[in-house]
């Protein structure tokens, strides 16, 4: 059975799709098959709104603090299943919800997610990665190239104001102390929360 729902810590992660625009250099598929408990996050085949629903029906929710978009690929790769699922999982078991993203949604489905996103994302963790354009490139590794980081920047500046937490992340040892002030800076102009997330390699 494919991994769609696998827990992390006290939180429930969703799975949708391995599809991804970026080929991150410290990006954890490149060394391992999975995360938290789960058997592999490799998906056979990208599951549909009635299979999500079936995986979540399968686990008692009582158990989660809260859900997480989040697998081996960019869940906004699949943003209208992730807002279906993001809907059922408001009406039917009333977790706040985040999403891990790297910010380029706008760029792969080619229009403004963001609003559409009102009301069903509680938290959008959004990966910074770092303070500079080409460091980001070098790091990324995005096939939207040069327009990647400034759309990924918008894109958190939107969320704010829409999305009750914005948060932008770095990863530990990725990145100098004197970056980590300058991504701190750049979230405090934006307007989000800044987190260094640890290595996890």
């Amino acid at each position: 059975m494919n991994n769609i729902l696998y827990k992390v810590h006290n939180n429930i992660y969703v799975n949708l799709t391995n599809r991804c625009p970026c080929a991150c250099t410290f990006c954890l598929r490149q060394t391992m098959d999975k995360v938290g408990e789960s058997d592999s996050l490799w998906l056979k085949e990208e599951p549909d709104l009635e299979t999500v629903k079936a995986a979540f029906e399968n686990r008692d929710m009582s158990k989660y603090d809260e859900v997480v978009f989040c697998g081996f690929g960019e869940p906004t790769e699949r943003i209208d299943l992730l807002l279906d699922t993001a809907k059922y999982i408001k009406e039917t078991y009333r977790k706040p919800i985040r999403l891990n993203t790297n910010g380029l949604g706008n760029l792969i489905n080619e229009r403004d997610i963001v609003p559409e996103m009102k009301g069903l994302i509680d938290t959008v963790s959004i990966s910074l990665n770092t303070p500079d354009k080409e460091d980001y490139l070098a790091l990324v590794r995005p096939r939207f190239g040069e327009q990647s980081f400034e759309a990924m920047l918008a894109f958190a500046e939107e969320c704010v104001g829409i999305i009750p937490n914005v948060v932008l992340s770095t990863v530990d040892t990725t990145i100098t102390k004197e970056q980590e002030e300058q991504c701190a800076e750049i979230c405090r102009k934006i307007g989000a929360k800044y987190r260094i997330r640890p290595w996890e390699g």
